[in-house]
C-alpha cells in the first residue's frame, strides 16, 4: 500500500458514485493506491507511472472485504461484481484499465490535474464530479488554460496523454522524447486540451486498432502532427485523408 497523503475534491460527496457503495469503495481504494511519484515506481519490473496501480483482481477482492453481521463474517465482493464495476468506472472515464501478466494496471484519469493544491485555490479551476465524465472533469476558466501552465504542469499533461496512448493501444511509446513533446507542445500553444489529445487516440485506435497496415500509424508522430484537428473533428464513422505516404 502506498504511504503518505492523496487529496480528492469534496464535491464527490455530489457525485453519483457516492450513492454506489461497492463502486465507490474500488474507484476510492484504487485512488488512494495510485503511484503519486512524478518519477514513477518499480514493480514487478513494470514501470507504473504517476496516478497507476498495479493489482490482481483477486488481491483486490481480499483488499476490499468487509466483516458484517453479529458474527463480523469477513464477506468479499463477487469476482464477477468487481469485474462489472470496474467495466462501469472505466466506461465513466474515471479509470482505464490494461492487463498484465502480473495482474491490473489501473490508471486514474486526470490523476495529475488534480493532485495539486493550486487547483484548489480559489476558482481558478471549476473542479466537478462530472456524473457521465471524467472522475474530476477540469473546467478551465478563460483566465487560465493548457497553454498558460507551468513547464512542470506541461509536463504532465504530456505524462498523461502518452499514459493514455500506451494504454489505449498497448503500445510503450515515452513521454520524454523530444519529437513526441514537441509535438504535443505545438497543439497546446494551439489551444488544444489534454481532452481533445484523447478524443484524437480514441478515434484513430477505433478506426485502425484492427487494421494490421494502419496499427503502426497509431503513434505520437502520425496522431499529433499537422492533421491533429482534422482527427479531432472527425465523426466517428468516417475517415481523413491523412496525406501520409504509408507505403501501399
Amino acid at each position: 500500500m502506498q504511504k503518505g497523503a492523496f487529496q480528492v475534491s469534496r464535491e464527490i460527496f455530489e457525485n453519483e458514485i457516492w450513492t454506489d457503495v461497492v463502486k465507490f469503495r474500488i474507484f476510492f481504494y484504487i485512488l488512494g493506491n495510485a503511484v503519486f511519484s512524478k518519477e514513477g515506481v518499480m514493480q514487478a519490473g513494470i514501470r507504473i507511472e504517476r496516478g497507476q496501480y498495479l493489482r490482481s483482481l483477486r488481491n483486490l477482492q481480499d483488499d476490499l472485504s468487509y466483516r458484517e453481521g453479529r458474527g463480523n463474517a469477513v464477506k468479499k465482493i463477487p469476482l464477477e461484481t468487481l469485474r462489472r464495476k470496474i467495466k462501469s468506472l472505466e466506461k465513466e472515464g474515471r479509470i482505464t484499465i490494461k492487463s498484465t501478466e502480473y495482474g491490473t494496471l489501473f490508471t486514474v484519469v486526470n490523476y495529475a490535474l488534480y493532485q495539486s493544491l493550486d487547483n484548489y485555490k480559489k476558482e481558478s479551476m471549476g473542479q466537478r464530479w462530472d456524473s457521465n465524465g471524467t472522475a474530476m472533469g477540469q473546467q478551465w476558466d478563460n483566465n487560465k488554460n493548457v497553454k498558460e501552465c507551468s513547464k512542470n504542469e506541461k509536463n504532465e499533461y504530456i505524462v498523461e496523454i502518452i499514459n493514455y496512448l500506451n494504454n489505449a493501444t498497448g503500445k510503450n511509446y515515452r513521454h520524454t522524447t523530444k519529437k513526441t513533446r514537441s509535438l504535443i507542445n505545438a497543439r497546446i500553444k494551439e489551444g488544444f486540451a489534454v481532452d481533445d489529445f484523447k478524443k484524437v487516440i480514441d478515434t484513430k485506435n477505433t478506426e485502425w486498432k484492427h487494421n494490421q497496415k494502419m496499427q503502426k500509424f497509431l503513434r505520437p508522430e502520425t496522431l499529433f502532427g499537422t492533421k491533429f484537428e482534422s482527427y479531432l473533428n472527425q465523426n466517428n464513422n468516417s475517415t481523413v485523408d491523412d496525406g501520409y505516404d504509408y507505403g501501399f
